[in-house]
């Protein structure tokens, strides 16, 4: 390991930022949100790109030490020690602000210390990996992401079929509907298939939609018997905000990249071509390297601190904070990522 490699350290900024935040009444209640969508935008807008690759021998030295695994790993205590801290201190809260902070607060770490470590883990053969990322999944109420994702989107990326992958003039607030509802019934059919290939019913306990939703309840309730309806208004709130975090991503992701139906009615391999990336630093530190997504969709169990950048993969003009805020406004975003997108697509 070099030294360099501390870098993605940095990335516990949010989730040690939040145990600052959470209970506050002043500006410190929103400390982790205005690191994540006004100071780090304003220094990625600063900051020039890095689109250096690693060299093979690098690589291979990377792509098994232990380190980065780990600093994987260590989101889920950090995010089960967050949500028991944030659910004992909202007991006291005596402001409106506090509840509604916190609870943004928590509904962005849900998202990228758990569903984006979680999108990590849950690409790998590991049956560790994937009960590490089915956990981090749990309180945002989406384990059935891993099914989808896994199955379902990195198959029709960037087409018609593909809820996660949004089209040109799709506003994101449209598109979070159809990702989301289409997303979860498509995580039934995928378990139906999956299950009528190893000719065991649908109706059993082997049935992964039926788990999640019965240990998703479970949460729940867990959280109502010791925290009362505050508590589990919390918790679903928090669970929607991180999902939509997520959507939003997925959003900027694909916007308007459209695989080629070929003669024969398949669609053209997933090439570079086919996600947005980004190359501003940290983003892809804060992020575990999800904005190098081209070369994630062209080998979904590459690890992230080996991800490379492609010459022919689509820009973002900005981070992906700074994405994230622009999409909210659908207007500014056409108007930026069209022309954009019509360079990348002629």
């Amino acid at each position: 390991m070099k030294a360099g490699d501390l870098k993605y350290l940095i990335a516990y900024t949010l989730p040690l930022s939040a145990f600052i935040s959470i209970g506050q009444t002043g500006p410190l209640a929103w400390l982790t949100l205005f690191i994540a969508f006004v100071l780090l935008p304003l220094i990625e807008t600063a900051a020039p790109p890095d689109d250096k690759n690693l060299n093979l021998k690098e690589s291979e030295a990377k792509e098994t030490q232990l380190f980065f695994d780990l600093l994987l790993f260590l989101n889920l205590p950090l995010i089960g020690i967050l949500l028991f801290y944030f659910f004992q201190a909202s007991a006291s809260f005596t402001q409106a602000t506090q509840w509604v902070s916190g609870v943004a607060t928590m509904g962005l770490l849900l998202s990228s210390s758990g569903i984006n470590v979680a999108h990590e883990l849950g690409h790998n053969q590991s049956s560790f990996d994937k009960m590490v990322a089915k956990l981090l999944l749990l309180p945002s109420l989406y384990m059935h992401f891993i099914i989808e994702h896994n199955y379902g989107h990195h198959l029709r990326v960037s087409t018609p079929e593909d809820p996660a992958s949004s089209r040109k003039n799709e506003n994101l607030y449209s598109f979070w509907f159809r990702s989301v509802t289409k997303g979860y019934m498509h995580a039934w059919v995928i378990e139906r298939k999956r299950l009528k290939g190893k000719e065991v019913s649908f109706y059993s306990v082997y049935n992964q939609m039926f788990q999640f939703t019965f240990i998703q309840t479970a949460y729940l309730l867990v959280v109502f018997f010791f925290f009362g309806i505050n508590g589990l208004l919390a918790a679903i709130a928090m669970a929607i905000i991180s999902f939509l975090v997520l959507e939003t991503i997925n959003y900027i992701e694909h916007y308007g990249l459209q695989r080629q139906k070929l003669s024969n009615g398949k669609y053209e391999r997933v090439t570079a071509k086919h996600s947005w990336n980004s190359n501003h630093i940290l983003g892809r530190i804060f992020l575990y390297e999800l904005t190098r997504h081209s070369d994630h969709h062209y080998k979904a169990s590459k690890k992230y601190q080996i991800l490379d950048h492609h010459d022919q993969s689509p820009q973002l003009p900005f981070g992906y904070p700074g994405s994230l805020l622009l999409a909210t406004v659908p207007p500014l975003w056409f108007r930026k990522m069209n022309p954009i997108l019509e360079k990348y697509s002629s």
